[in-house]
């Protein structure tokens, strides 16, 4: 399930070993309203989450983007990536800022293909830091790279306020970035407002995503660190999951036996399922346990849109605010 069991996995394995119980294109001449800006041609110097000095010629026009939330955060900018990592689950699961028609696919997010890369002579590469050092020592032999930080439990938002303005950096986009960053700030005042207004500050709320493999459901737990729930907390909402999750993205995987401790009777649960795989609505029918939850026998359990993406950028997380807002905020 695209990122939902890459990250699952990741998440898992890194909350195993803390607390040892946890069971985590080329571009095209048609004009699409969102066209690389012009550019000055000078030199430019970026620093990336490696610490590394990327040096380019000129800002970055031909990009490939190895990662959604890099992929949203470089079109949003005006930037049409030539090539990107499994541009159909991009189409599923991201929205905010629709891919080119036209670009290339490169291969998976977890198994991209150098060949492909270096075939379409791109000026820069972006890829997040979990992605392992082989792969962007071999990127680098032919094209410059920069790392974003992709997740940061400690601080989530500011996180995605560096990778974007690094991404802008490159690409000659800053001002493109400010405007963005300011429409993000709006956002969550806005929404901040409304919520208080309707008297639901403070108001408990959860996030999920889940998955199931023969008959066994499992169900990933977006902690206080994940970029949604920092999203959440900043609207004045309260994140009720109070499970371990794993340090870099703030995600934490129980079985519905572990939802039970979810006992806030005002709680609404939010979960995203843009794939059509619904184990909340279709896998958890009928389960004894599942509908004892005092949300689910509320009627307060709400799936998302399709297409929202939880590990996204400023565009991504507008939407997901506007649905908070949605339910907390009327």
């Amino acid at each position: 399930m695209n990122r939902l069991r890459t990250r699952a996995v990741a998440a898992v394995a890194a909350v195993a070993i803390a607390a040892g119980a946890l069971a985590g294109c080329g571009t095209t001449e048609e004009k699409t309203g969102t066209e690389t800006p012009t550019a000055g041609s000078g030199p430019v110097t970026v620093t990336d989450s490696r610490g590394k000095a990327v040096e380019l010629k000129a800002p970055a026009k031909r990009v490939v983007g190895l990662e959604w939330g890099e992929l949203e955060m470089l079109v949003s900018l005006g930037v049409q990536p030539v090539g990107a990592a499994d541009p159909k689950g991009y189409a599923t699961w991201v929205t905010a800022a629709p891919l080119p028609a036209d670009v290339k696919d490169v291969g998976t997010r977890q198994e991209p293909s150098v060949d492909s890369i270096v075939a379409l002579q791109p000026d820069l590469v972006v890829m997040e830091a979990e992605r392992d050092a082989p792969l962007v020592a071999q990127l680098e032999k032919y094209v410059p790279v920069i790392v974003t930080k992709g997740s940061d439990a400690t601080d989530n938002l500011g996180r995605l306020r560096t990778d974007l303005t690094m991404i802008a950096q490159a690409t000659g986009t800053t001002d493109k970035a400010t405007a963005l960053l300011a429409e993000l700030d709006k956002a969550i005042a806005d929404g901040k407002a409304k919520i208080a207004a309707a008297g639901n500050a403070g108001k408990g709320y959860a996030m999920a995503d889940g998955w199931k493999q023969g008959s066994a459901i499992s169900i990933r737990m977006f902690g206080q660190g994940a970029l949604v729930s920092q999203l959440a907390i900043s609207l004045g909402l309260t994140n009720a999951w109070k499970g371990e999750v794993d340090p870099a993205w703030g995600l934490g995987t129980t079985d519905v036996e572990g939802v039970l401790a979810l006992k806030d009777a005002d709680l609404t649960f939010f979960y995203n399922a843009s794939d059509g795989d619904d184990v909340f609505a279709d896998g958890l029918a009928g389960n004894k346990i599942w509908e004892s939850l005092t949300f689910v026998k509320n009627k307060q359990v709400t799936k998302l849109p399709n297409g929202i993406w939880t590990f996204g950028g400023p565009k991504s997380c507008i939407q997901y605010i506007n649905e908070l807002v949605k339910a907390y905020g009327a």
